[in-house]
């Protein structure tokens, strides 16, 4: 239990795949302008990432390592997310439209988000459990989540605030990005017994 509580915790902070490893930049930046399509994309992105670590180890443990074919990993990695977000595309699009329109083309992103292939290969390197790579896609997940809605509150802040004229759209953004980024390195030093 201790383990899966280090899991957790380490890859919703420690090792927070948007501000401290840097990957899925793209809906980062892209979805955080509002809250609401943040919320929204979080949850499908933890959806995903759940479903991907779970039929991702099968793949891997059932498949690929018997029949001695593990450099086939990424491709089988891909194809298994590809196809979870065509499952989350088409449940969004009858269940939420409103949601479904808002994500828009970011939706169709989080096959190619790096941050989920990246927790797949990540379990594969650390060489987890079932449960610990489920725990760790849903940590990862929930870590994205926190990043994901922190973030899109200080983007709406900053729509408010008396910004000069070059720094104004995608410039402050990316420093306000980079601070927020900052304040999570504080959380590499934490240990967990």
């Amino acid at each position: 239990m201790k383990e899966l509580f280090a899991i957790l915790i380490g890859a919703i902070f420690v090792e927070n795949f948007v501000l401290s490893k840097f990957l899925g930049i793209c809906p980062f930046l892209g979805v955080s302008k509002k809250t609401s399509t943040a919320v929204g994309m979080s949850g499908a992105v933890v959806f995903v990432m759940v479903l991907s670590q779970a039929v991702t180890w099968l793949v891997n443990h059932y498949l690929l390592k018997p029949n001695s074919l593990e450099y086939l990993q990424t491709i089988a990695f891909i194809l298994t997310i590809a196809s979870l977000v065509q499952l989350v595309e088409i449940v969004l699009k009858k269940m939420i439209p409103s949601l479904y329109k808002a994500l828009g083309v970011y939706l169709p992103l989080i096959t190619t988000n790096c941050a989920v292939l990246g927790s797949a290969l990540l379990f594969v390197e650390r060489d987890y459990t079932f449960i610990e790579a489920v725990v760790f896609g849903f940590a990862a997940g929930l870590g994205f989540t926190l990043a994901l809605i922190l973030f899109s509150g200080v983007r709406e802040r900053l729509e408010t605030c008396d910004i000069p004229k070059a720094f104004k759209g995608m410039p402050i953004t990316l420093v306000a990005a980079s601070l927020v980024s900052i304040a999570f390195m504080g959380f590499a030093s934490l240990i967990i017994p």
